[in-house]
């Protein structure tokens, strides 16, 4: 296994979990700043008001989403698991 390898693999690797990570933390970020406008437009000093709407948001994303993000993480694993050999034994 050479240099060239180990990045591919590596650039690979966080770039699907970037990919898979998107839609909850993009989903988290909405509602946040939602929330935040809210509190701020109505001088709401309350901190843990947002957590909830956050839980809700990233459940749904989870709902939505999951199954693309599964399937995603599968053929990678998939992948990963077809080429070690090749990976290795080159």
């Amino acid at each position: 296994m050479d240099e060239r390898t180990v990045i591919e693999i590596m650039t690979n690797m966080i770039y699907v979990t970037l990919i898979t990570s998107a839609p909850m933390m993009i989903s988290g970020l909405i509602v946040g700043v939602a929330v935040s406008i809210f509190q701020t437009a109505f001088s709401i000093q309350e901190q843990t008001l947002s957590f909830v709407p956050k839980i809700v948001a990233l459940s749904l994303a989870g709902v939505f989403f999951g199954n693309w993000m599964l399937r995603l993480l599968v053929d990678y694993s998939r992948d990963v698991f077809i080429n070690f050999a090749k990976w290795v034994i080159k």
